[in-house]
């Protein structure tokens, strides 16, 4: 039986699932308020206002949801004892380590040539999606990078991060929230994939941002150091907004990889004096008048 391990959270994960635990309660003290007070015809018109627009957005939320997952079990490939049984093995290995209750449906669907892979809920039940392309890749070249991302998804089931989105959705109006806690729980589950497989993380990585054929080829440390030459206002913002951390900062938080500035950046220019080289003297005297 495997052993449970041990797995480092993001300490912004727990700030930033405070603040949005704080910010959902002001917003649901708010809605429950609006919704108890009674006496004038606009206060009713309100109430009906929020109710309608309420049922409105959870219909379209669940219905969409739904209808997704009926694609998924329709058309996409579920993995089991008798259909890629080694990616089965993998998904209940791993489930076990992390102490889960129960192993995730995992699915394989064709994407297009994208590569990713995203685990989402539906009705208690959490689903696992990897796309085509990372699994071709992963059975030709590396399995290792398919562990690696496969316990990365399962990291967002073991920290509840589904179920806590759904819980917490109206401290979405926080602008800029829902995002940075998405990357810290993007970093949490890339330490939870790492401590699952290790010799995985880099090459899985490399995959997702690079291709498949060529990510075995990538400069790992000239890449990782775009972290520090390629700044600037829209580098730093394109993130600010994003739900994933640029992924040269993720490779950055494996142990074996660069974890300082590239020495280049501070090292100091140095103009070499130019070398003046004697040239052999001659006698002109013979050529002067006597």
């Amino acid at each position: 039986m495997s052993s449970q391990i041990e797995f480092k959270i993001h300490p912004k994960e727990n700030i930033y699932f405070a603040i949005k635990v704080v910010m959902a309660l002001i917003i649901y003290c708010s809605l429950i308020g609006i919704l108890t007070i009674e006496g004038k015809p606009e206060t009713i018109a309100l109430k009906t206002v929020f109710i309608f627009y309420g049922i409105l957005i959870l219909s379209y939320v669940f219905f969409r949801l739904g209808i997704f997952i009926g694609y998924l079990k329709g058309n996409a490939i579920k993995v089991s004892p008798l259909q890629f049984p080694d990616i089965f093995d993998i998904a209940n290995k791993q489930s076990e380590r992390l102490g889960l209750s129960h192993v995730p449906d995992v699915y394989i669907m064709q994407s297009g040539g994208i590569l990713n892979a995203f685990a989402t809920r539906f009705f208690g039940t959490n689903y696992i999606v990897l796309y085509s392309e990372v699994v071709e890749a992963a059975f030709e070249k590396d399995k290792l990078m398919l562990e690696f991302i496969i316990g990365h998804e399962l990291g967002h089931v073991k920290r509840k991060h589904l179920l806590k989105r759904i819980l917490l959705f109206p401290a979405v109006i926080v602008p800029f929230l829902g995002p940075a806690y998405s990357r810290a729980c993007e970093y949490t589950c890339d330490n939870i994939g790492y401590a699952l497989c290790p010799k995985g993380a880099k090459n899985g990585l490399l995959l997702l941002v690079s291709g498949r054929g060529l990510f075995s080829k990538v400069n790992v440390r000239e890449y990782t150091n775009q972290s520090f030459s390629e700044d600037g206002f829209w580098h730093w913002f394109a993130e600010k907004v994003s739900s994933h951390p640029h992924i040269t900062k993720r490779l950055l938080k494996f142990p074996e990889l660069p974890q300082t500035e590239p020495q280049w950046k501070s090292r100091e220019l140095i103009v070499e004096e130019p070398k003046i080289v004697a040239t052999p003297s001659h006698d002109y005297s013979k050529y002067m008048p006597k």
